[in-house]
């Protein structure tokens, strides 16, 4: 089999993130599986030569993953199951029906027998509940075969502009060489191995459209030609702005985030504001000289690092090294919800190489 026909099937797959990473790395993504219906259009419509059902993993039966599949053999199952019932910024039940879907995972593993498979969560995955979930995911794949191994990458360290962190488990086997997971690409500045520094917020978005004046509409014309090689990179076989609309906020609103300063939050404000929202990262402003926080599927507590406004869904977008030419379909909330959930294709992308490796 030739590397570049390697199968993949994408569980619990949203718009399409890990799978543009791995399509990147010359990976064939034959189906994509999700119940968000928006963010199947969205896969659809960016992964036009793969199939993609909307439907309830946990209640799909394997025959019609069968017949979609056909005659073809998948090499890797991957997917990130939802974390809101392990996501540290939520509550945490043990019993939390949602901590389940990873078996539908392990179904689909047993039912495809790929030579390995690609589980992504939050970091907390590895530690909540004294490892318990994590010993029986670890144990379910063991039992089907598989040699496990486990990381915690930094996406910034991987040139995506966002110091977001994912595990990633791997599972192995019959594979010709051992898997190791990539080494980091970028480093923060004055770093002493010699690889370029972190991409900053600035560098990532300063050629958009402001939206100090209009929300903007989409598509629309650029603002300025591409300020550097990661805007350039972005803009590939992108004439038009897509998913660029702001949010309309109340004068009260704006005044408050002006008052925030570049990298600042609701500590920078007036002892009589600060408590308006009363969490951590409440009016927390974007630094225009380093990467963006984790982006969320919110999007209405981090704010532009210059203007006085939440980003938009293209500028999260780019935070996240999606190209301007994945369209994001659905309402604003729905878009924004596929944006904050998916894996950076940049991080995915160093991933699959490694992966594709030892395949």
């Amino acid at each position: 089999m030739e590397k570049n026909s390697l199968n993949i099937v994408d569980l619990f797959c949203g718009c399409g993130g890990l799978s543009l990473g791995f399509l990147r790395a010359g990976f064939n993504i034959v189906l994509g599986v999700d119940i968000d219906k928006a963010a199947v259009r969205s896969f659809k419509e960016n992964h036009p030569s793969s199939c993609v059902l909307c439907t309830d993993i946990t209640t799909v039966q394997d025959q019609e993953i069968l017949k979609i599949i056909g005659p073809k053999k998948i090499d890797l199952i991957i997917g990130g199951p939802p974390c809101q019932g392990l996501s540290l910024s939520g509550p945490r039940k043990m019993n939390d029906p949602r901590n389940g879907l990873f078996y539908s995972y392990v179904r689909m593993t047993k039912l495809l027998n790929p030579k390995a498979f690609v589980l992504e969560n939050v970091p907390g995955l590895l530690s909540l509940y004294k490892g318990q979930i994590k010993d029986a995911i670890f144990k379910e794949f063991q039992g089907l075969g598989y040699q496990i191994s486990s990381q915690v990458l930094l996406a910034a360290d991987f040139g995506v502009p966002q110091t977001r962190k994912r595990v990633f488990i791997v599972g192995t086997k019959s594979t010709s060489r051992q898997f190791k997971f990539p080494f980091p690409k970028h480093y923060p500045e004055g770093n002493l191995l010699g690889l370029p520094r972190y991409i900053t917020c600035e560098e990532a978005i300063n050629d958009l459209p402001p939206l100090e004046y209009s929300i903007g509409e989409s598509p629309s014309d650029y603002y300025l030609p591409p300020q550097n090689q990661f805007q350039e990179k972005m803009r590939e076989c992108s004439p038009l702005l897509w998913n660029h609309v702001g949010t309309k906020h109340s004068d009260h609103v704006k005044q408050i985030i002006s008052l925030v300063p570049d990298g600042g939050n609701y500590k920078d404000l007036p002892e009589e504001l600060r408590k308006t929202r009363n969490f951590n990262i409440a009016w927390t402003r974007y630094h225009s000289k380093k990467p963006a926080y984790t982006i969320d599927t919110g999007h209405r507590h981090y704010f532009h690092y210059q203007y006085n406004r939440v980003p938009t869904v293209r500028e999260h977008a780019r935070l996240q090294t999606f190209p301007d030419r994945f369209i994001f379909y659905g309402n604003k909330s729905e878009q924004n919800r596929q944006v904050g959930n998916a894996v950076p294709p940049l991080l995915a992308q160093a991933l699959a190489e490694e992966l594709k490796k030892c395949l």
